[in-house]
């Protein structure tokens, strides 16, 4: 006797709105969702919609995205679905992104009803990419905007373990290129050619088409192709990403939606839904694989393969006892890794790899694909009553894995192990990783990203000399096509870091004259500062008082220029830095960075100073008006501070949703008590001069209009000095900054090699000669 609480599937709903279809309606997504839900309602039959305690919502393309919904999106998209069917049932989640949030949901929903929490629940997903795609081009408008009354549990985007800024900066950003990256990295481990390797992705994919052909719920009408069909590149066929032409990639451009209904045996019998169309399910699993530079090999998936053969291992099943199956199949790779290579399986099993077709024939509805997948694998078993199906999931770039083995036949519900899974997969050792990686290395993985057929960006892991991993990208024609004329993979590389990303090159000649660094020197015109020579003082001064001289990536390399410029001239022994009209700076240009463009960070860091590591010449910020976020960080970054009288500070960065990262955090809890620092930082307050003297921020307090002859009375009084002695005493401030007490540090200065480099300087011997003669020494600086 199974226990009442036990959850079981009870309704299945799918739905299309085909663009070619007569019957086309032009649905929202909520539209589409709606309809899926109500099919599934009038599938389980006798008020199952009414019993519904909890509607999940898989998270849309629109909300897993910061760019805005082009028609306007609900505000709640499971209140807006349950809405249209008059539903308002006590609590509405909305997942985060991913395409295991299916069953990750199904699971959260099932372990509600063995709670006691609720009695019955349902999962809904709907895409209508395709409809917005032909709304826009039509020159149609729509307003799906809504709100809705109601609470609703937010999961957040849930990117972590799926985005990181590595990966981005480098174009590894759209699936085609990540899993470009895979499939070739499994390719490398096989030994096999391109060619082969491509014969091998049409073998797997073309018995998905024939799946597709025969579904009615597909996004477009499909028909079976052969392998040459799929694989042979034509200008209908044309290459996204190496190695995949259109017909390998996961179709998104769709509009469909699906639905499935749980709930316990208990209600279910009071609702007499009938019993032979219940589908238990006998065993699950979740997993997530690392990051992909992380993974011994890129090329495999043991995340997978952990939660293939758990959920297998649950469920009391061998491969062998399974008779339907659906492999998540966005591209080849996710296929290869789970089922032929985790599990054996033959590309062509007459049982198929799938009962939808896939993603790239059926369609990728978004995060929502394998809703469909268990709406149709339960259709399957109800229709071979008795029989098993497994259903495997996966989000992001085969980063998180699932896997459920489901029946008619009837089974107790077993827990989804999720974090014991983790903690082995955790201890397989970790490749080490190079974040500013420079030499000679070997091509682990590439891809190439093509625009209209084109190649027009190289993405590559490799692997340096020193064993340590690294991710590069390459632009560069003469690179692509050399990539392109010859398999990549083993190939010897050159990279360098630079601060838009990691470049490579197979030439090194090539790439030190692409990437080479112009000899150090100031310009005489600059397009956001302005600077000036006075003696020995270098003054630079930030000229956007427009936006109140905040930085934009241009204006930040500029600053970087004036103090590489700064270091190296001999002549030059202070600098001030200070913002024109009546501000110093407000920090990052947000406008610039809201707008889309390319973002970036020189060497130096913001304002050229900010992670500037060793400087060994004093910079003084000279600051009026306001210092903050970024500006601030400049102040704190500068090695004293002169201020106005009205001048005010703040890292005000938490109030924009962002973090004082640019030193700002490093810096404070170092150069003030630690406890206001961290008020200053968790609240982004503003505060005066006053407060700023007080805690040891500004050095000295000018006259009102007068901070910046305060600033050169003090950079004079610095210039006065032995201009070496000044520059060796801040190499040994660098160096004894590594020992936390000061007494070790006092010990270790005595054995600084700045004091070798002060007993043989010229400036040393001049100091003690100008004392001893009772005159004013004349400094070399040498």
């Amino acid at each position: 006797m199974l226990s009442g609480f036990t959850p079981v599937i009870v309704g299945v709903g799918q739905a299309v709105d085909r663009l070619d279809d007569p019957a086309y309606y032009g649905w929202s997504a909520a539209d589409l969702a709606a309809e899926a839900l109500r099919r599934a309602g009038e599938d389980a039959g006798h008020g199952a919609l009414a019993s519904l305690g909890a509607l999940a919502a898989i998270r849309t393309f629109e909300d897993s995205v910061t760019f805005p919904a082009v028609f306007g999106k609900p505000a709640k998209f499971p209140r807006a679905v349950a809405a249209r069917l008059g539903l308002s049932p006590a609590t509405t989640i909305l997942t985060k992104a991913g395409g295991q949030t299916p069953l990750a949901k199904l699971v959260d929903l099932a372990e509600r009803i063995l709670a006691g929490q609720i009695e019955a629940g349902a999962v809904v997903g709907a895409e209508a990419i395709s409809t917005v795609r032909h709304l826009k081009a039509r020159g149609d408008s729509r307003n799906w905007a809504e709100d809705s009354d109601g609470t609703m549990e937010d999961e957040g985007r849930g990117a972590k373990g799926l985005v990181n800024r590595r990966n981005t900066a480098h174009g590894i950003h759209a699936a085609p290129i990540a899993y470009g990256l895979l499939e070739n990295a499994r390719r490398a481990r096989l030994g096999l050619s391109r060619e082969d390797y491509a014969r091998e992705m049409g073998a797997l994919f073309a018995p998905f088409t024939r799946v597709a052909a025969a579904n009615p719920y597909a996004s477009a009408a499909a028909s079976e192709m052969t392998v040459e069909e799929i694989t042979t590149v034509t200008e209908r066929n044309r290459m996204v990403a190496d190695p995949y032409p259109v017909k390998l990639v996961s179709r998104d451009q769709v509009n469909q939606a699906a639905a499935v209904i749980v709930m316990s045996i208990e209600k279910a019998r009071a609702l007499r839904i009938d019993e032979s169309r219940w589908v238990y399910l006998h065993g699950c699993a979740l997993a997530d694989e690392r990051d992909i530079i992380e993974r011994p090999d890129p090329g495999a998936s043991p995340a997978a393969a952990l939660a293939l053969r758990t959920a297998l291992q649950r469920a009391g099943r061998t491969t062998a006892d399974i008779d339907h199956f659906d492999f998540y199949s966005c591209f080849p790779i996710a296929v290869f890794a789970s089922a032929v290579d985790a599990l054996g399986l033959s590309p062509d099993d007459p049982r198929d790899l799938t009962v939808t077709g896939g993603l790239a024939y059926f369609g990728g509805p978004g995060n929502n694909y394998s809703t469909h997948a268990f709406a149709t694998m339960v259709e399957r078993l109800r229709a071979q009553p008795g029989t098993f199906g497994l259903v495997a999931v996966n989000g992001g770039f085969l980063s998180k894995y699932g896997a459920a083995v489901l029946s008619t036949s009837p089974a107790e519900w077993t827990d989804c192990p999720q974090a014991e899974l983790q903690e082995e997969l955790d201890k397989a050792p970790r490749p080490q990783v190079a974040r500013e990686p420079v030499g000679e290395g070997r091509i682990l993985t590439y891809t190439l990203a093509y625009t209209k057929g084109v190649p027009s960006r190289g993405v590559i892991i490799g692997e340096l000399r020193s064993g340590e991993r690294f991710i590069a990208n390459e632009a560069d024609p003469e690179t692509l096509a050399a990539m392109v004329a010859e398999d990549p993979i083993g190939r010897t590389v050159h990279v360098c870091a630079t601060p838009l990303g990691n470049r490579f090159a197979f030439d090194a000649v090539a790439l030190a004259a692409r990437f080479a660094r112009p000899a150090p020197r100031l310009r005489d015109g600059y397009e956001h500062v302005l600077v000036a020579r006075r003696g020995h003082v270098l003054e630079v001064t930030i000229n956007r008082p427009d936006v109140r001289n905040c930085l934009s990536p241009v204006a930040n390399d500029e600053l970087d220029e004036i103090f590489d410029a700064f270091e190296a001239d001999a002549e030059l022994w202070v600098a001030i830095l200070t913002g024109a009209g009546s501000t110093f700076c407000a920090g990052a240009d947000l406008k610039w960075q809201a707008s889309g463009k390319p973002s970036w960070m020189p060497r130096g860091g913001f304002a050229g100073i900010t992670s500037r590591v060793g400087r060994t010449k004093p910079i003084i910020a000279a600051v009026s008006g306001t210092a903050f976020g970024g500006g601030f960080e400049t102040c704190l970054a500068a090695d004293m501070v002169v201020a106005d009288p009205a001048a005010r500070f703040a890292l005000s960065e938490v109030k924009v949703g962002v973090i004082a990262a640019a030193g700002g955090i490093a810096r404070l809890t170092r150069q003030i008590p630690r406890k206001i620092a961290l008020e200053l930082l968790l609240t982004g307050r503003p505060f005066g001069v006053e407060e700023a003297r007080a805690i040891g921020i500004v050095n000295h307090v000018s006259a009102a209009g007068e901070v910046l002859a305060e600033a050169r009375r003090l950079a004079d009084e610095i210039a006065a000095v032995s201009p070496t002695s000044v520059r060796l005493t801040m190499q040994m401030i660098h160096e004894l900054d590594a020992f936390p007490n000061g007494d070790e540090a006092a010990r270790a200065a005595v054995h600084s090699p700045a004091l070798d480099d002060l007993a043989t300087s010229d400036d040393m011997i001049e100091g003690l000669t100008a004392f001893a003669q009772k005159r004013a020494p004349h400094w070399k600086n040498r």
